[in-house]
């Protein structure tokens, strides 16, 4: 009879485990608040297509992007955390709460943390029309004739806007801010020079710098980057304080099993791992940085903290 009383808690215990031994059975989605092309779309396609090939089920990739990623980002914190949509997301994620107000869900509470991803610097580019050849030039142009140098981003709230107002703070150069709705698109306009500047992901200018169709002027990490040894940090450049990346992380809604994060967890260590995949995250400007889900979920608070000083500091909202 004590045994017969035990079962539903052996069972309930035992649950979880089976269904993480047999996980994925069925096509994954997972989701990118972006657009299609930028920085974060290019690495959700590395990772879904080897995710596909290591478990035997498609990983497929959807975006749904807006509203400084809000959208996408909503759509999975009210799926099922059975582990079959997930979600990929950069720093804007931690950013959100302090641009929008009344966000439908909570940065931290409302997502279980896969991994983190990679790490990625931003290149402050410009078009071949603008003069400047170096940070302080274009700072110097700017200041020289106010609300005449514009700086795209992929919209407001995003990584490349705080990066842009992260500038306009430190150096008080007033740039114009002109939001999209992607980065592809601010990078057509960018190279069309329709815009004159902007801070873009790696790929973006991996594309275009060595063709000579934009200038790059510095990257905003503290250190240089290996796909761009010879350009500056905005530090050297002259912008003391500047220091600042992009992170990517796989997040699933709340309330996702321990297991079925644990066997992501443990697949996308493996697959960082390998020279094919490190050789393409690398290819497409990032650099791999997988983490266990215990500690990103610590950085992504830290995260938060901070882009919300950089808010205040730099007086960003939403135009």
């Amino acid at each position: 009879m004590k045994v017969l009383r035990l079962l539903p808690l052996l069972l309930a215990l035992a649950l979880p485990a089976a269904f993480a031994q047999n996980y994925p059975s069925r096509p994954v989605r997972l989701i990118v608040p972006f657009a299609p092309g930028g920085f974060t779309d290019v690495v959700a396609r590395i990772l879904g297509q080897k995710l596909s090939v290591a478990t035997g089920q498609p990983f497929i990739v959807e975006n749904k992007a807006g509203a400084g990623s809000t959208i996408g980002t909503d759509f999975v914190a009210k799926s099922q955390p059975d582990g079959y949509t997930l979600l990929m997301v950069s720093s804007t994620h931690v950013i959100s709460p302090w641009i929008y107000k009344n966000l439908p869900y909570d940065p931290i509470k409302s997502f279980t943390v896969v991994s983190r991803l990679v790490d990625s610097a931003y290149v402050l580019l410009v078009n071949p029309k603008v003069p400047a050849k170096d940070v302080q030039e274009f700072i110097a142009l700017a200041k020289a004739a106010p609300g005449t140098i514009h700086y795209a981003s992929s919209g407001n709230g995003s990584a490349q806007h705080l990066m842009g107002g992260l500038f306009v703070a430190l150096t008080g150069a007033p740039l114009a801010h002109v939001p999209y709705r992607g980065s592809a698109g601010a990078a057509t306009d960018l190279v069309a020079g329709v815009v004159e500047s902007s801070f873009a992901g790696v790929p973006n200018a991996l594309a275009q710098v060595p063709q000579g169709r934009l200038r790059a002027l510095a990257v905003t990490t503290a250190k240089r980057i290996p796909q761009l040894p010879d350009v500056p940090t905005l530090q050297e450049a002259g912008v003391p304080g500047y220091d600042a990346s992009v992170w990517l992380a796989l997040l699933a809604p709340a309330g996702t099993s321990h297991e079925v994060v644990a066997k992501l967890n443990a697949e996308i260590g493996k697959l960082m791992e390998t020279p094919d995949v490190r050789n393409a995250l690398l290819g497409a400007g990032v650099e791999p940085a997988p983490s266990s889900p215990e500690a990103m979920a610590q950085y992504m608070a830290q995260e938060m903290a901070r882009w919300g000083k950089v808010v205040k500091e730099a007086g960003i909202k939403l135009e």
